[in-house]
């Protein structure tokens, strides 16, 4: 049954999803917002211009009728006239032409955004295939189609003739007005009734266009499959990631190990924790811890120190001082300088007896940690989980991500 749950289309597109569907050329957009918009910048620019647009086409027609005896019989004449009126045509036509342009263009981007895909005019010859085609036609969604561009039609006529209808006296009278008066009442009635039209128009859009982003979104569903796939594959695969992080941090133990016989002492707890630092005078300002760990990993540490002759000082709070408050390869805070201090004096003191025989230096006990950074013993999971912790910190700090 949760089987069966996850193969339904219920679940939103994703943003991975939707990012696929606009590389291929899949956005929402609504033809009646473009009709819209190219109607209406066409409706509204020519009522906006009709001033300048008369004037020229009465240059133009003056220009035209205006001939004398010769002009009739000269055919370049005539051509050349005929040129000229075309030109200015041509003119007076322009800045329509790049407003109703402006308007093809920016319609459907207000919708969908600007969007440049070879995909979406690359050739498919699924779409040739004309069983394809008829299936389209007369599908479901094909008749509902027709339906919808049929009231769309319906509608923008019951608008125009109700328009014309009740201006019907009006455009009867113009036969009894002065031609320049007609005209001007003939333009004005004109674009009344394109206004309204383009109104209409609106109307549909203003419909369409929330019904075509709900419809894109749900051709773009998912099922909870899906959607748990892709997140596989752009997170990555649980597994996969733990394992890399499981070798990131043994490279990062294996860096670390290598640290320890550099060190000068190794402070142990001495089961749970042991921190090797390391201090050389004139190249650093105070010591600096160099391993630490728990657990197995301070067992590790405490056996390479054994190996390498570095002295181990069983201090439990100075350890645990160290290994919470310290991180790899930085230096010791000022609180602990003087216990540290007791520490490295001891050390230098164990070499000159290795050296130099005589008496053998006794161990520093009692070592001057504050109250607050010393957090006290850590029960095995909690010491696991901060070797984890240390060793994933060691990894950044090297430049190793997950």
């Amino acid at each position: 049954m949760a089987e069966d749950s996850d193969l339904e289309i219920t679940e939103s597109a994703t943003p991975r999803r939707l990012e696929k569907a606009r590389e291929e050329g899949q956005v929402a957009r609504s033809r009646e917002l473009a009709t819209f918009a190219l109607v209406g910048a066409g409706v509204f620019g020519a009522w906006g211009m009709s001033g300048m647009i008369g004037e020229h086409v009465q240059m133009m027609l003056r220009a035209s009728f205006t001939f004398d005896h010769a002009a009739v019989f000269d055919t370049k004449r005539a051509l050349t006239g005929a040129g000229t009126a075309a030109r200015e045509g041509a003119y007076v036509l322009v800045p329509l032409l790049v407003l109703t342009g402006l308007a093809a263009l920016l319609a459907p981007m207000a919708l969908g955004g600007w969007l440049l895909s070879t995909k979406s005019i690359s050739v498919n010859f699924e779409r040739l295939n004309p069983v394809s085609g008829l299936g389209r036609i007369f599908s479901i969604n094909g008749v509902i189609q027709l339906g919808l561009s049929l009231a769309k039609i319906l509608v923008v006529a019951v608008i125009a003739t109700t328009a014309i209808w009740h201006r019907r006296e009006d455009i009867l009278a113009l036969a009894t007005q002065p031609l320049h008066v007609a005209m001007s009442n003939a333009g004005h009635i004109i674009a009344v009734c394109c206004a309204m039209t383009v109104a209409g128009m609106f109307v549909i859009a203003a419909l369409d266009v929330p019904y075509q982003i709900w419809n894109f979104h749900k051709k773009l569903r998912m099922t909870k499959e899906e959607v748990k796939r892709e997140h596989r594959e752009s997170e990555g695969d649980p597994h996969v990631k733990a394992r890399i992080r499981t070798q990131q941090r043994a490279m990062a133990r294996r860096r670390m190990m290598a640290n320890v016989p550099k060190a000068d002492v190794v402070v142990t707890n001495p089961t749970h924790f042991a921190v090797a630092l390391q201090y050389t005078d004139g190249e650093m300002g105070a010591p600096k811890v160099v391993a630490k760990g728990v657990n197995l990993v301070a067992a590790r540490i405490r056996e390479l120190a054994t190996e390498h002759n570095i002295p181990l000082l069983e201090a439990p709070p100075l350890a645990r001082a160290l290994y919470h408050n310290v991180e790899l390869n930085r230096e010791i805070p000022g609180a602990l300088y003087g216990a540290v201090a007791e520490v490295l004096a001891w050390v230098y003191q164990l070499r000159r007896f290795k050296e130099d025989g005589g008496v053998a230096p006794v161990a520093p006990t009692d070592l001057e940690v504050p109250a607050e950074l010393d957090k006290g013993g850590v029960s095995d999971d909690d010491a696991d989980q901060e070797a984890a912790d240390s060793l994933g910190d060691d990894n950044q700090s090297n430049g190793v991500s997950a």
